[in-house]
């Protein structure tokens, strides 16, 4: 009987695995998605509403209650501090932190790390073209993610069971 629960268990674990990592696949995209309406609106913020960078990327992050938000949320914070640290600190700081809790991969965070090298340096004009080149790769990456998705998200389910069910053989 307590072979039989712990080779319960072990399936279940293995199962529990593949839903996991097929769940990781399922929430890039809409992370990125995310992340692409927020830098829209921190472009609409800085083009038409002449707002300073702080109360932009605090106004982007309200709009979202997603984990990209908390990046821009964090980044507001620390801007809205006295001190004299550059916007490009901060912003990589902010994404450095919050970076863990997103299900999103390196080429998004490469992506955000440079348009961090060129946020509050220009004028406005010339921060509305970064955001835009941003949101264009990120668009780029959300077509791999949705692809790697569709492609890899069925076999991580499958595979998760018949890791458990390999593991449950070798074992009995």
């Amino acid at each position: 009987m307590l072979k039989l629960l712990g080779a319960m268990l072990i399936l279940l674990a293995g199962t529990l695995f593949g839903f996991y990592q097929a769940s990781q696949l399922s929430r890039r995209p809409r992370q990125i998605a995310d992340l692409i309406r927020m830098l829209q609106r921190l472009e609409t913020e800085i083009l038409y509403g002449f707002t300073p960078l702080p109360d932009a990327l605090r106004r982007a992050a309200r709009a979202d209650d997603s984990p990209a938000g908390d990046l821009f949320a964090a980044a507001a914070e620390e801007l809205g501090k006295p001190g004299s640290r550059s916007v490009q600190a901060v912003w990589e700081q902010a994404v450095s932190r919050g970076w863990k809790s997103t299900s999103m991969k390196a080429a998004e965070r490469d992506i955000l790390l440079q348009l961090g090298s060129t946020l509050g340096l220009t004028d406005r004009e010339d921060q509305v073209k970064h955001l835009r080149l941003a949101v264009s790769s990120l668009q780029g990456e959300a077509d791999i993610a949705r692809d790697e998705r569709e492609r890899y998200e069925r076999m991580w389910k499958s595979l998760g069971l018949l890791m458990g069910a390999l593991v449950v053989i070798l074992m009995y």
